[in-house]
């Protein structure tokens, strides 16, 4: 069975800033592949490709993770005649949606203006482009500015445009460069008409184009030019077209096989098997290999190149609920080398990442990594040795206040002198504090997986500094400042302030690894069993003081109307099942089982909030098939009722 037909890639990307259906793009890239390759509709914007557009600036060749987060290492191809413009403002062109095809494996597009048929399929750090142009008028394929500064050199004698560029964000990359070559096949290109146009950040070169058919294979490097023809060398080589978009598809049909669902509803099909493609795509690959075979990387910390391994686009305060248990199941060989990624990260930086896009962005609060240590460690990922490493890393953050923002705790000295995160020293200090404490028992997991059995107790001791938050009065986790007082009045819809994108209704119950603690806090399961009825039935209300503003999770949480369930972003992930954990498995059932049919759809706006690097995706892909990790960290699933008929797991039922 051929599961790629199921995937609409397009899912979840009619957003926009304030109201967020996925903030997704609808990317052509191979499964955890290095470089992606999407259609630019809006290059002013990080929301820079939406659903409803009919109108295309290029095919942007891209590493955009979130729109929050932004764009690294990104350039614009545009075909073009007759005009030829130099920005993307100017080169657009009308296109047909419903001719276009935007998939994982492939991606085509009429640009109506050039009367140009441009086709992509791509490798892991590559792709093939096929141009098919209507008519004999002299053309040109243009590569336009979008980030930072770009030079460009064509190398006549090889048929080869050079290209490198320094954009990235506002992460941490020191000396950051992506550079591209593109071979053209011979006597495509008519060097005396090639030029360029612009300086720096406004930069563009335009290769003039012989012939209606043009084929040419990019590469893609944070190393060298050499390097990224050599990736064009050795992924694509002689093959046709044809057969790499064969190969493209083989490789997205292996990892879809990986789950299979039965069910007699074709739309379930197809929102499963489009949020499975998205549990693929991050993080990505960002190492490379020489000549020699060794395994390569550009290290942001220092600008070097370094042996190993390397991932990035992913923040973990995202994707550690829901992502990495899937890949306990569907991908451990993967789980294990991005592990060994984010280890060699810390021993290049001195901290374990937090949220790397190209380099470390810092862009969540707290070091969520440590649960996806701690779910590696009990579930065989990691071998002893590689733990040994990481915990190192995560002792350091657990201890030590990073010098810079973006890494580390921040609060964390705080934290070690009064047992909570101060609110008069830090904002979102609950949600501060209950991370730590969750964090503290991940690190005794590990601690204990290696047989240190008193690291061990330490750090479950530390692991109770949740109850130091919660009030009895209310039922809700509050902050305190320096004195222990806690702030009056208190209006638990108040966002934003002590918590992190939610309320103290979202943020009270994120002690997953304590849940019979924090019952008996609430004075037995029945009471908080009552404090969840109640979270689902309060209205979906909330105050903006926090912000000072709405902010798009607030808009979602009331659009969805699931009272206070704010299934659109990740910290209310885990609340249905809380409900079985607590002994009423038919609410666990009864309110997964409408979340999931209610608020997934294979739409452009087919997800509640932020898709956010597959952690949304997985979610729904868990709800499907009844299970969920409901602590990352411990080697047990809570169930819920299987919205499918079948599921096979790696060919065996599950």
């Amino acid at each position: 069975m051929k599961y790629l037909p199921y995937v609409n890639a397009r899912m979840g990307t009619r957003s926009l800033k304030r109201r967020s259906c996925g903030n997704t793009l609808p990317l052509t890239q191979l499964p955890f592949g290095m470089t992606s390759y999407c259609l630019q509709t809006d290059g002013t914007t990080p929301w820079f490709y939406h659903a409803d557009h009919e109108f295309a600036e290029g095919v942007r060749l891209t590493h955009q993770p979130s729109p929050w987060i932004k764009d690294h290492g990104t350039v614009l191809m545009m075909p073009q005649n007759d005009c030829v413009a130099d920005s993307f403002q100017k080169a657009w062109s009308g296109y047909r949606i419903g001719d276009s095809v935007q998939s994982p494996a492939y991606l085509s597009v009429k640009f109506l203006r050039s009367a140009c048929q441009f086709e992509l399929t791509p490798t892991e750090r590559c792709a093939a482009i096929r141009l098919t142009f209507a008519d004999a008028r002299p053309s040109y394929l243009s590569f336009l500015p979008v980030q930072g500064n770009y030079e460009y050199r064509y190398d006549e004698t090889r048929s080869v445009l050079f290209g490198v560029t320094d954009g990235h964000s506002h992460d941490i990359a020191k000396d950051f460069k992506m550079y591209f070559a593109v071979q053209f096949c011979e006597g495509a290109v008519d060097p005396a008409r090639t030029y360029s146009a612009g300086e720096g950040t406004s930069r563009a070169i335009h290769v003039a184009l012989n012939g209606k058919v043009v084929e040419a294979r990019i590469g893609t490097s944070y190393i060298s030019e050499e390097m990224a023809l050599l990736a064009i060398e050795r992924e694509c080589g002689t093959k046709s077209f044809e057969k790499i978009k064969l190969a493209a598809e083989d490789a997205w049909e292996e990892k879809l096989a990986r789950l299979e669902i039965e069910t007699d509803d074709e739309e379930q099909m197809k929102t499963f098997y489009s949020c499975l493609y998205r549990v693929f795509l991050f993080p990505r690959k960002a190492y490379e290999i020489d000549r020699e075979g060794n395994v390569l990387h550009y290290s942001p910390a220092n600008g070097d190149v370094r042996l190993g391994v390397r991932y990035t686009d992913n923040g973990f305060w995202d994707t550690y609920r829901t992502v990495y248990p899937l890949y306990t199941l569907i991908a451990r060989e993967e789980f294990r080398e991005m592990l060994e990624g984010f280890v060699i990260d810390y021993e290049e930086c001195g901290w374990l990442p937090r949220w790397p896009s190209i380099g470390e962005d810092g862009c969540m609060p707290s070091t969520l990594i440590d649960a996806v240590i701690a779910e590696a460690a009990v579930c065989g990922i990691a071998d002893e040795a590689l733990l040994e490493r990481a915990l190192k890393g995560m002792l350091k953050h657990a201890n030590v206040e990073a010098p810079v923002e973006k890494y580390g705790r921040n609060g964390i000295a705080s934290y070690l002198k009064y047992g909570y995160v101060p609110r008069d020293e830090y904002g979102e200090s609950v949600n501060l504090t209950l991370d730590f404490a969750y964090g503290d028992w991940c690190i005794a997991t590990v601690a204990e997986k290696l047989g240190y059995t008193e690291l061990a107790a330490e750090y479950r001791e530390r692991a109770k500094n949740y109850r130091h938050l919660f009030d009895p009065t209310t039922g809700f986790m509050r902050a305190r400042d320096r004195e222990g007082r806690m702030a009056e009045p208190f209006d638990p819809i108040v966002w934003g302030g002590d918590y992190t994108e939610g309320s103290a209704w979202q943020s009270s119950f994120a002690v997953p690894h304590d849940v019979e603690g924090l019952a008996a806090l609430y004075g037995g399961k029945d009471r908080m069993l009552e404090k969840l009825d109640a979270l689902f039935a309060e209205p979906p209300h909330y105050r903006v003081m926090g912000y000072g503003g709405e902010i798009h999770e607030m808009t979602e949480m009331a659009a969805i109307d699931f009272g206070q369930m704010a299934i659109s972003n990740q910290p209310c992930f885990h609340l249905p099942y809380l409900f079985a954990a607590l002994g009423a498995q038919e609410k666990t059932d009864y309110w997964v089982g409408r979340l999931a049919r209610e608020c997934f759809s294979p739409t452009e706006d087919g997800y509640p909030g932020d898709e956010d690097n597959g952690s949304m995706s997985a979610w729904y892909v868990l709800a499907t098939i009844g299970m969920y990790r409901l602590c990352p960290g411990k080697d047990e699933w809570t169930r819920s009722e299987r919205l499918v008929k079948a599921v096979k797991c790696l060919g065996k039922e599950l």
